[in-house]
């Protein structure tokens, strides 16, 4: 398997992913008989990533990765419960991954439900409605901030997603703590293909 990599480094390799992505040239690695094979002996991945389940924003294409790469944890609106703290921690703790990438994007619909929500003051229908009562307090930093537009709440979104893993994870915060494991908050636009940083502990650069 492969050699543990360092949070800046995971992060690299994931940037140079999304680079090729963009440019269209992407090289599918990882996908042959021969990692099939390799993989049967366990699991090395390079970051958990914890995205939102819209069909549109798919890690593995989108960071042009591969079989056994990537951890990937997805709900709609990257909304943290019990289940999702177990799998990122799985990754942290039994699978020693460096990055943990929380990945929010363009367009988002929990997003646009929770706006409307607060503009309506209509909930979504079923259990919808826990996905907007959990961004809602976004919506309201944005509106404090004064600007409450999609792209800013979304950003803010990942940023509350991020402190909560910290908060509540005490797996994650004592490896970030001891600078085994690197935290990054990203965006990725439809538009252009581009995962771009909106926050990171410690600091990643790129």
């Amino acid at each position: 398997m492969s050699e543990r990599l360092t949070p800046q480094a995971a992060w690299d390799q994931l940037v140079e992913g999304n680079e090729r992505f963009i440019a269209g040239t992407p090289q599918h690695p990882n996908q042959d008989l021969e990692r099939r094979h390799v993989l049967e002996a366990g699991q090395r991945p390079t970051a958990v990533i914890f995205g939102c389940g819209d069909s549109r924003v798919a890690s593995e294409i989108i960071f042009d990765q591969g079989l056994g790469d990537l951890f990937v944890v997805r709900t709609a609106g990257h909304i943290i419960d019990n289940a999702v703290l177990g799998s990122i921690e799985f990754g942290v703790e039994l699978l020693d991954v460096p990055l943990i990438v929380i990945l929010g994007h363009q367009s988002c619909g929990a997003v646009a439900a929770a706006i409307d929500a607060d503009e309506t003051g209509q909930m979504p229908p079923g259990y919808v409605r826990d996905i907007a009562v959990e961004v809602l307090p976004s919506v309201a930093r944005a509106k404090a901030a004064g600007d409450a537009s999609p792209a800013a709440v979304g950003a803010l979104h990942v940023r509350a997603t991020a402190d909560l893993l910290l908060d509540r994870s005490r797996i994650c915060h004592d490896a970030v703590e001891s600078g085994t494991l690197g935290i990054v908050g990203a965006t990725y636009a439809l538009s252009d293909g581009k995962a771009s940083v909106l926050t990171a502990t410690p600091t990643v650069t790129g």
